[in-house]
């Protein structure tokens, strides 16, 4: 074994590993009862990798005669594994704060977008915008995000609705992949909306005909990385039929199923998205008790959008029925000109208090749950040795206060590291 490390974090309070035994997900009992060592240590290499992680005695021995490049003397706080955002749409132009008024006046989503407001309205603005422009706004929050503890994040297209558009927000997203420290996971959801002047099956036709072809192309030249597909189940929308076709187009592209479904009506979408072996469905505000059972069965995972629900007063997605029945529960912020909430800590609050899940729940579903959403719970979400070295220092003495302290994470994240390098350091809660 090399005496050259990367980075030691040693002596925290709480060192928050989620899971131990190298479980891809968590469920139940498991997401009450989180691996956490009082008092421990964490080691990470130069492949950016979790070397060790046990009690402050136990590394100290083990590594006594190592060389870190940094060590940062954690003590009196406690260290969380990278939080991960499983559901975004953070490339746009546009915002709609406009919108939001009318929403507190009483609009519901649908008056909003039949006014010429919503999913067109930015579609129209990011249509416009040049790819410059669209990194540059994703970049800025993406950065916020990452200051909020987000280590990794899912990102969707869908605000392009054309081929061009689509594919320029695809490229926009693997730019700042590979220009940004934060792990990202890229989603083609070019079925986010039938765009205006097209009837569904003509949007249906465009997508299976014409856009995921040259997609597949690019991804095949090496040209565009794209990880997962996402289609807009909904009355009004892509009905059932429709989305088993893009979704299955996708899928036998080699991407991940990880689609909307089940927000404003009952469509059966948990069924659909359980047969086609789904890996996660957000949203899930109207699912039914059936749908419910065959995710449970399926092993496909909820998303849960607490800040959707609260934004535009919809009913709350029935978080303890999914656990109850042994759903792989995982949260995401949303993160869209509709629903501006950058901040996974405050999800998890939200998810708490208005979802009625514990705090442990909350953050098994903000990290090894959602890491499972995106297929990469083999590398991320869980502090053991082998994974990815993705992990927060909070100054608290129990790493409860994240969740607790609604609104303060930039009161309380001290480090943020992704690879075993720091990508923010917080000089404000660090002189305290």
């Amino acid at each position: 074994m090399s005496s050259n490390f990367k980075l030691l974090v040693k002596g925290a309070k709480q060192v928050v590993l989620v899971g131990k035994n190298g479980e891809k997900f968590l469920t139940k009992e498991g997401m009450q009862n989180l691996a956490v060592i009082e008092n421990g240590s964490v080691v990470i290499g130069h492949d950016g990798l979790i070397k060790a992680v046990g009690s402050a005695d136990s590394i100290e021995l083990q590594f006594r005669d190592a060389v870190f490049n940094k060590v940062i003397d954690a003590t009196g706080m406690c260290v969380l594994p990278g939080l991960i955002d499983a559901h975004t749409h953070p490339v746009w132009a546009g915002d709609r704060v406009h919108e939001f008024a009318m929403k507190l006046a009483g609009a519901t989503y649908m008056e909003v977008h039949e006014a010429g407001g919503g999913i067109h309205f930015t579609v129209k603005h990011t249509r416009a915008a040049s790819s410059e422009t669209l990194l540059e706004g994703l970049k800025g929050r993406l950065e916020r995000m990452l200051r909020a503890g987000t280590t990794l994040v899912e990102c969707k297209s869908g605000y392009g609705l054309d081929l061009d558009a689509e594919l320029k927000m695809l490229s926009v997203i693997d730019a700042a992949r590979r220009s940004m420290p934060i792990g990202i996971s890229s989603t083609y959801c070019g079925a986010h909306a039938v765009p205006r002047g097209k009837t569904m099956e003509e949007a249906t036709e465009d997508i299976l005909s014409v856009q995921l072809p040259t997609i597949q192309k690019q991804i095949t030249e090496g040209s565009l990385q794209v990880d997962n597909i996402d289609v807009f189940c909904e009355k009004g929308v892509f009905d059932l039929n429709s989305t088993c076709r893009i979704l299955q187009a996708g899928k036998d592209m080699g991407l991940n199923i990880n689609f909307h479904g089940d927000e404003l009506h009952p469509m059966n979408s948990a069924q659909l998205g359980a047969k086609l072996a789904a890996l996660a469905i957000s949203h899930l505000e109207e699912v039914t008790d059936e749908g419910i059972a065959a995710m449970a069965a399926a092993k496909t995972s909820a998303i849960l959008l607490p800040t959707t629900a609260y934004i535009l007063r919809l009913p709350c997605p029935r978080a303890r029925d999914m656990l109850d029945a042994g759903v792989i529960v995982s949260l995401g912020s949303d993160f869209n000109p509709n629903a501006y909430c950058c901040s996974m800590p405050m999800v998890m609050h939200l998810a708490c208090v208005t979802l009625k899940m514990s705090m442990p729940e909350a953050l098994a579903a903000a990290t090894i749950n959602a890491a499972y959403a995106l297929n990469r719970s083999h590398s991320h979400g869980s502090l053991e040795p082998s994974k990815q070295g993705d992990l927060l220092i909070i100054n608290a003495p129990r790493w409860e206060h994240l969740i607790y302290q609604f609104g303060s994470h930039q009161e309380l994240i001290g480090f943020v590291i992704i690879k075993g390098t720091i990508v923010y350091e917080n000089d404000k809660v660090l002189d305290l």
